[in-house]
Order: C-alpha cells, then structure tokens, then sequence
C-alpha cells in the first residue's frame, strides 16, 4: 500500500487504519495527498504497473469555492503560516478532540494553492476505471474543511463513495 498525506501533514494513516486495503496493489490519499495519489495511480497506469484500488480519504475538494475563499485562505498562510496551521489542524478534527498529528516541513503556499486550485476531472477518473482501478472515496459530512456534499455528488459518478454522516475531515466519530 502506497499512502499520501496531507497538506502539512505527515504519518497520519493511523487515522484511517479501519478502512485502508493492506495490499501492495492499493494507492490511498487523503485530503491533499488523494490529489498525489490520484496523480500517481495515473502514472502507474501509463507506465503499466498494476495498481487494483485507489482510496481517497476526504479528498481536496474546493472546486465549489469561490475565488475569495481562496484568496483568504492563501493570504492567512502568507501571514502567519503556524497559526493557519493550527486552525486548520484544529478545523480538521472539529467538532471533535484534536488527535496528534505531525507536521511536515516541505509542504509550500504554492501545495497550499494546487490544492485549492485543483480541479478534479470526471473523463481522468474514468479513465482509471476502465483501466480495471476501483475508486474509493470515504467522506466525513462534518468535514469543516472541504465541500463534502459537493465532493459526494461528483465522485458517486465514478467511485464507491462511503459517506459519515457525523464525521470530521479526519473521518472521526467522536
């Protein structure tokens, strides 16, 4: 298994430990890192290396954002890139305790502005699909962070979407 992290984050999979494929044959994602993990699975396909499931986990999903959203959310980065972090880390896991998670120190303004410039693209997930890959998709409906009403009526085209109705970005119950 094959597993991406999020913006700023790093060796978080132990929060999705119930729902990843332990196979060498599955790539997952979550939040920012089901972007890298889409974009790698389709590498894997053109370089014809097998891959069976694609799991995103509360994948980035700002695509019914509008532009001043956006632009807030670069500028409080640009300011005070800790305290953005800490809201956003604090957002994540709301309405529920905060659980430890750490940090990396690679992620850029410019990961933060891919991520939520980024457009998911219906004919490339197909394109996934009918290359034998099952796409699934685990969203949380507490989720402070992303659009998941608007994320589960776009993936449901194309992917198994399992929804939580209390859940938060981290895909937490309580």
């Amino acid at each position: 298994m094959k597993f991406f992290s999020g913006f700023s984050l790093q060796n978080e999979q132990y929060l999705f430990s119930p729902f990843i494929k332990k196979s060498e044959v599955c790539v997952c994602g979550f939040s920012y890192g089901a972007i890298k993990a889409f974009e790698y699975t389709q590498k894997c396909i053109k370089e014809s290396k097998r891959v069976d499931t694609l799991q995103l986990f509360s994948p980035a999903f700002f695509q019914t954002k509008d532009e001043k959203f956006k632009r807030l959310q670069l500028m409080s980065y640009k300011k005070n890139k800790e305290l953005y972090l800490e809201n956003f880390i604090s957002s994540c896991f709301a309405p529920y305790e905060k659980k430890i998670v750490e940090l990396n120190d690679h992620d850029t303004i410019d990961d933060l502005q891919k991520l939520l410039e980024y457009e998911w693209d219906l004919e490339e997930l197909q394109k996934i699909v009918d290359a034998g890959v099952v796409i699934e998709v685990y969203l949380g409906f507490e989720d402070k962070i992303i659009d998941a009403e608007g994320a589960y009526q776009f993936f449901r085209q194309v992917a198994n979407v399992t929804s939580f109705k209390k859940a938060n970005h981290f895909l937490q119950l309580n």
